[in-house]
């Protein structure tokens, strides 16, 4: 028996992937999960491991940065008003501002689910639950993200255009839903659901269609809205909203 012992649950263990343990264990999603193995953050009896690399939380001894893999006690759900200026990791190497100093008062160890640029604001939610994280991001779970965007340049015709499929680098995308908020003469607001969530979509979208962006604010995932939460705030989920976003 390793220094780990029986999980939480008492019953015996199985071989997983390493990302997903790392997942389920409240270190990080599994993307997250992934970059750490890369990084060689991770060990598995003492030999850095590699990515796709599986192990079994009884019988294998599982560090992340020389600490032991533990059981997550207690799943946490958060959500935050993001203002603009803070990086959506857990650690930055060049000491810039993190998602991690403003929910530091949680008082568990939680990592955020998907990403918010460095210059767009708004929702963005913190677990220690993997499987939940997953969920939430999985693309082929469809779960639409809206943003409320401010541009410069014709408003009115973008959403006609963000209706089709829009080709950016290769990949064809499309918005869920756009519409037109308020329109002023040098540009307006949009609307703008997607399901997908690749890197800075909504920004490459308008981009597409010759908007400068100026503001870019996520107010919701799935049925969960920011409502009135204020800028760099952040409360619990409760137990409905949860299962409101675990629900497909």
């Amino acid at each position: 028996m390793s220094e780990q012992g029986i999980g939480s649950s008492g019953s015996a263990s199985k071989l997983e992937r390493l990302q997903k343990l790392l997942s389920v264990h409240g270190v990080a999603s599994r993307r997250g999960a992934e970059k750490m193995i890369q990084a060689g953050r991770v060990c598995v009896n003492g030999i850095p491991a590699i990515l796709g690399q599986s192990a079994n939380f009884d019988t294998d001894f599982i560090t992340v940065d020389g600490t032991p893999l533990k059981p997550v006690d207690k799943h946490v759900y958060v959500m935050l008003n993001k203002p603009c200026g803070y990086l959506t990791t857990v650690y930055d190497g060049r000491g810039r501002k993190t998602v991690m100093k403003l929910v530091k008062e949680v008082g568990f160890r939680i990592y955020p689910v998907g990403r918010l640029d460095m210059d767009s604001e708004g929702l963005l939610l913190f677990t220690n639950d993997g499987e939940f994280a997953n969920t939430i991001m999985h693309p082929s779970y469809g779960l639409e993200k809206t943003y409320h965007v401010t541009v410069r340049g014709d408003a009115e015709n973008a959403v006609r255009l963000m209706r089709q499929p829009i080709e950016i680098k290769k990949h064809t995308v499309q918005a869920c839903k756009v519409a037109l908020l308020n329109k002023t003469d040098g540009g307006g607001t949009l609307s703008i659901s997607i399901s997908e969530g690749r890197n800075r979509q909504v920004r490459k979208m308008c981009a597409a269609c010759d908007l400068k962006v100026i503001t870019l604010k996520r107010v919701s995932v799935g049925k969960l809205e920011l409502g009135d939460l204020k800028s760099g705030t952040w409360r619990y989920l409760t137990d409905e909203e949860v299962l409101a976003l675990g629900q497909r």
